[in-house]
């Protein structure tokens, strides 16, 4: 995995944690699976990220999208 996949991977949990979201409370905001959110944190398998989802999931967590990305 690539530094910058494992950085938003690691930064989407932490900021989905703090904000009190449980990965299918996320998933039911969003009305996507729960199973996609596991993907995105997964430190090992996490996808690519569409600018839509990204967008998404900063709205949902009311951060800004480049919080997924800062160190």
């Amino acid at each position: 995995m690539t530094p910058i996949r494992k950085k938003f991977a690691d930064n989407l949990k932490k900021i989905r944690e703090s904000k009190g979201y449980t990965q299918e409370q996320l998933a039911e905001k969003l009305d996507i699976s729960t199973r996609y959110i596991q993907l995105l944190e997964s430190s090992k398998r996490c996808p690519n990220v569409k600018i839509e989802t990204l967008a998404s999931l900063a709205k949902a967590l009311t951060v800004k999208p480049g919080a997924f990305l800062s160190e």
